[in-house]
């Protein structure tokens, strides 16, 4: 049976609200090996997760710490930190096949097994990756985002020796010359929290992260530079979610501190939605989605 090496990051995990020891949970019973890279930061986030390793970790979790360079302008622009950071924690993965989770995205304990059988096809057929169907949730555990504007599918388990690297903004990874994966696609799901916090919280991510992007804000300023997309809004794609979710969010899922009400929100619309709409459209009726962009290249499918 292939060895798999379990990789994630995190910093100041709790300030902003990142469900980090749920995804760290959901992990562990896949992985051989758990490689956390936790970034210096302004909270707790390195004791909870020492403490998880301790009492949680079955002797699988290695963690390590890292300085982001904040003050570097080269590096912060389009994201860069966060793939340089992904790829410190990949280089101490032991195994050939390595499964990145995100803080804010998390595996559901169904797909252990269809996870498990991907990797040993993957094996035998020379594959290079894992692909994942994607569930993005937004403002509140029980809507869904489903449309173009939202990927519906990426690699997250890759094997080492074909030298992929995460890049950009650390959403997938490529081979030292740019050159895309050969992938299996797989109906194992991810399930990405990253818009389900308190509006507080959510404020407090996106300002951080907009630095990551853009560069500081002005002096003064609490705006991002992205505007207001911090506050839930009504717009096309949202729909309510009826489905399970991963058995390690249940206890977050109870004790959700706010409220977002998707049916008594008011429906944002610009002119500019409507090409969106119509492919979208286009993809509920045909299962096909035009001009999707893709980090790799499907040889395979379960």
């Amino acid at each position: 049976m292939e060895k798999i090496s379990g990789f994630s990051l995190v910093r100041n995990g709790i300030l902003f609200d990142y469900p980090f020891l749920e995804s760290l949970r959901s992990l562990l019973p896949l992985v051989d090996e758990l490689v956390l890279n936790v970034g210096e930061g302004d909270d707790e986030t390195l004791i909870r997760c020492e403490r998880f390793a301790l009492e949680e970790g079955r002797g699988k979790v290695k963690i390590f710490t890292s300085v982001w360079p904040l003050n570097d302008p080269e590096k912060k622009k389009s994201g860069l930190i966060l793939s340089e950071q992904t790829n410190l924690a990949l280089e101490r993965c032991a195994h050939d096949w390595c499964l990145y989770l995100q803080a804010d995205e998390v595996l559901h304990e169904d797909d252990v097994r269809v996870i498990r059988e991907g990797v040993e096809r993957a094996a035998r057929s020379g594959l290079e990756a894992l692909v994942f169907q994607y569930r993005h949730f937004y403002g509140s555990f029980n809507v869904i985002q489903e449309t173009r504007s939202a990927y519906r599918r990426e690699m997250r388990l890759i094997r080492k020796s074909s030298g992929a690297r995460s890049v950009g903004d650390a959403q997938s990874f490529r081979k030292p010359d740019g050159s895309k994966l050969r992938a299996l696609l797989t109906p194992a799901r991810i399930f990405h929290y990253g818009w389900v916090r308190t509006p507080e919280a959510m404020k407090e991510k996106t300002l951080f992260m907009d630095r990551l992007y853009h560069g500081d804000q002005a002096p003064g300023s609490d705006t991002p530079h992205s505007g207001n997309n911090y506050l839930y809004k009504r717009f096309w794609g949202l729909r309510e979610y009826r489905g399970t979710h991963p058995g390690v969010m249940a206890r977050r899922i109870a004790e959700k501190g706010w409220n977002w009400d998707l049916r008594a929100s008011p429906f944002v619309y610009s002119a500019s939605d409507s090409k969106k709409i119509l492919l979208d459209l286009w993809e509920r009726f045909t299962g096909h989605r035009p001009f999707e962009f893709k980090n790799y290249s499907i040889e395979g499918r379960m």
